[in-house]
Order: C-alpha cells, then structure tokens, then sequence
C-alpha cells in the first residue's frame, strides 16, 4: 500500500482513483469495487467489528481513496507504515450539496435513488448487506455523520471534524492535504513521482455514482420480476 486516501466521499474521490492509477500506483480500492463485487461488504463488516482482514481486502491494490478504506485511515497508517495520506478536500456548501444528492440520498429522504435502493434491497440479500455495512460506516452507531446529517450545517460539521482529526492524527509529513482542481503538480511532488504528459483527468462522479444505484436497482427488479413470472428481462445496463 502505497497512499491512503483519508478524503471524504464527495470530494473528487472517483478521480483520484484515475489519478493515481495513471501515476502507477494502482489498482485502486474505491467504493465502486464493493459495487462492483458486493460480497466484500461482509469483510467491511468485520473490519467495522474490530477484525480487518486486511491483506485480504486489499490484495493486489496499491493504494486506496473514498469510504470504505478513508473510513480506516488510523488504522491503516499503522499497518501499512511507509504509505503516504492524501486528505482531499472540496469548498464545504458545493460538497455538502453533493453529498446531499448522492450518498445521503440512498438512504434518507424520498427520492427516486432512495425508492429504488431500498426496494432492490427487498428482492436483493447481497445489496441488503451492503446497505446495512453502509448504514454502520456512515450513518449509524460509529459511522461518519451519526452525530447527525438532517440540516445542511450538520453535514459540513462533520466534514469539518474529521478532516481536523485527519491533520492532528497523521504526521505531517506523510500528509498531503489536497483539492483535484490543483491537479498533478502538488500531487506529484508530494508522492515524488514526475507530471504525467496527460493532462489530469476529470470524472463526473455524481453521473457515475447514480448511474450506478440507478441501473444496478432497475437490473435487480427486472430480475426478479423476471425470476416471479418467467417473464424474460428486457432492461439493459448502461456502460
């Protein structure tokens, strides 16, 4: 493990995986690899209970950005001590509007992505379980915004604390905090490595991320209408 990404959803985290896999330093852990493979929510579950399997979840990977692995950074800068951290950060007001339309979304409030993700948990046990692994790393219990997140000012409170608590518990000078709109130059610097040729990506991670809950949930039900009255499925998941 090669850089811990300590930064909270929402800010730029889908591009810094690009990022830092264009800068060799990948495959990258993000939280579209637990989508993508949503048994891996149990070994989360298991890290959120004090049992990380550490070399299990992040085999073959070089670095990690976004929740779930942010979520462990303490315990992360200890198990892998030569890895450097990467606090990304974004202008609170946009970042809380994001998260608001996004992550908060799934699971709060009553909006088509919300509807959709909990009525594909009806028919879906693997997405049950990685609703309940999310509802414990985010808004339950021990999770980043349990404290509370209904009001706008609640949400960016919590931003606000943890990216305090990132800047006393990681030493300095393995710590880089950092926006993607700065782009290569800081980031190659603090990681010693030379400025790509490419120009530095940009991903829409708020298309992708909807895209994402969206589709799998539309996959989900036609499957199981599909299963309940042997009727083939027509819906075809986007790319």
């Amino acid at each position: 493990m090669k850089v811990i990404g300590a930064g909270l959803p929402r800010t730029g985290t889908l591009t810094q995986k690009m990022a830092l896999e264009m800068l060799g330093l990948g495959p990258c852990y993000h939280m579209v690899d637990v989508l993508a493979d949503l048994d891996q929510a149990g070994l989360w579950e298991q890290a959120l209970d004090g049992e990380g399997d550490w070399a299990e979840i992040f085999a073959d990977f070089h670095s990690t950005v976004d929740w779930p692995g942010g979520y462990f950074y303490r315990e992360l800068i200890d198990v892998y001590p030569d890895a450097k951290v990467l606090l990304s950060v974004r202008e609170p007001d946009a970042w809380e509007r994001s998260m608001r339309e996004t992550v908060w979304a799934v699971r709060n409030g009553e909006s088509l992505i919300r509807l959709l993700s909990s009525a594909q948990a009806h028919v879906n046990p693997q997405w049950r379980g990685f609703l309940s692994m999310i509802d414990r790393l985010v808004w339950q219990g021990k999770g980043t915004f349990a404290s509370g997140h209904a009001e706008p000012q609640q949400l960016i409170e919590a931003m606000n604390r943890h990216n305090d608590e990132v800047k006393r518990t990681v030493p300095p000078e393995r710590l880089l905090v950092w926006s993607v709109t700065e782009g290569w130059g800081p980031l190659c610097e603090f990681l010693e490595l030379p400025v790509p040729e490419e120009p530095f990506p940009h991903i829409n991670d708020r298309k992708e991320f909807l895209n994402r809950i969206v589709d799998g949930s539309l996959q989900a039900l036609q499957e199981w209408r599909a299963r309940e009255t042997s009727v083939e499925p027509s819906f075809a998941v986007g790319s």
